[in-house]
Order: C-alpha cells, then structure tokens, then sequence
C-alpha cells in the first residue's frame, strides 16, 4: 500500500531520445517531461555513451561558446581517432531548456560521432545500443518530495556557467523510456584478402611513380 501511494504521488517522468541524420555523424536529442513542476529547478540528462559511439570535446567547446548547447563531459579529454575496441565508456551530462509548447517539457541536442568497428563476420553492420538517459533535477531555491526523488552521486555543477558542484536528485522509480539503436557500417572479414591485396597494389604503384618523378626531376 505504501508503494503504491508513493507512486502515485511520484508522477511518471517520461525521457525519449533520438538520433537524428544519417550515416556516422549524427545529432542526439533528449526530450522529457516531468511528472511535476520543475519549479525554477535546473534540469538534465544524463546519458551514458558505449565505446562505439562518442561526443567530440573541441566541437562541444565550440558549440557552448556560441550557447547553441549546454554539457558536461567525463572525460573531458577524449582520443576522437581510436576504434570502438580501444575506446571505453564516456559520461554526458546534458543541460535541458524549457520547451515553450509544454510548461513541464525539456530538451536538448548534442551532436555525437560512430566510431569505426572491428570488420564482421557475415554482416555489414554493427549495432551500438543506447541506454536511456537519467533524468535529474538541481534545485538550489527549492525543496524536492523525498518520496520521490533521492540525491544522486553527480559531481557536477547545476548549470555549465557555474564551477561549484551542486546537489543533483534522481527520481527514485524508473521514468519510461526505450533504448535506441544505432546501425554502424562494417567490413567483412570475407574481403580481407582483396583489401590487403588492393592496398599493397596501390602503394607499390604509387610508390613506383613518385620514385620516377624523383628521378626524372629530382637534382642528386
């Protein structure tokens, strides 16, 4: 009876996400909608990312200083060049803004990058699965429904403005949400031998033409 009266009083959080555009440069976009006024609190989400996708710290840099998105990354210092098998997880917490159309909805977009996989066996594609975001509050001015919301271990400001690190609270039953899906092109192992074959063809030719154009035009 206890638990169906906290639920009852904790109205449903709902958080969707999609990834927008096509191929390995997408947009990713949070949505949610709280159960509750969020009443002036700060609002984010926070999304954990698999080693076979990531978000770019120079383009998110540059992005902030044009205030077109609002992020923290851990870590913040990220090799954007390495495969999905020598990457590992990263942390985002995104900054939502208030959606005009709904007094209790948010939102937020942040560009993120595939990264490329090992070449598969019999496919030509490899699928990197999204969790959905946790939804958490930061409310400096106001108090949160214990029942409701418990303090969350978030060492990070209320706001990217801002350095001193805040009280964030999560909400104590799982909001709604879907896990979402992105399909990365792969090799196939089947073609490694021709792609060796043709890689070693090309660079003994080229090779062999940039020697004769030394030779022809080169002073020794």
């Amino acid at each position: 009876c206890v638990t169906l009266d906290v639920q009852a009083a904790c109205r449903d959080t709902t958080v969707t996400q999609e990834l927008l555009k096509e191929g390995f440069h997408r947009d990713l976009l949070v949505k949610v909608e709280l159960g509750e006024d969020a009443g002036g609190c700060a609002v984010a989400a926070q999304v954990r990312l698999p080693p076979g996708i990531y978000v770019d710290p120079y383009e998110l840099a540059t992005l902030q200083q044009h205030n077109l998105t609002k992020a923290v990354l851990f870590p913040d210092v990220i090799d954007v060049e390495a495969p999905e098998y020598l990457a590992r997880d990263l942390l985002l917490l995104l900054f939502l803004e208030p959606d005009a159309r709904c007094s209790r909805c948010f939102r937020a977009a942040v560009p993120v990058h595939a990264r490329y996989h090992r070449p598969a066996q019999g496919t030509e594609e490899a699928l990197v699965v999204l969790e959905s975001p946790e939804v958490l509050l930061c409310c400096c001015h106001s108090q949160l429904s214990a029942e409701c919301w418990k303090p969350a271990e978030v060492d990070a400001p209320c706001s990217s403005d801002n350095t001193s690190p805040c009280q964030w609270h999560s909400t104590k039953h799982s909001p709604a949400y879907e896990e979402s899906m992105l399909r990365v092109p792969v090799g196939l192992k089947e073609h490694s031998s021709l792609v060796c074959a043709l890689t070693l063809l090309t660079t003994v030719l080229c090779s062999g033409l940039i020697l004769a154009a030394a030779c022809k035009y080169g002073h020794f």
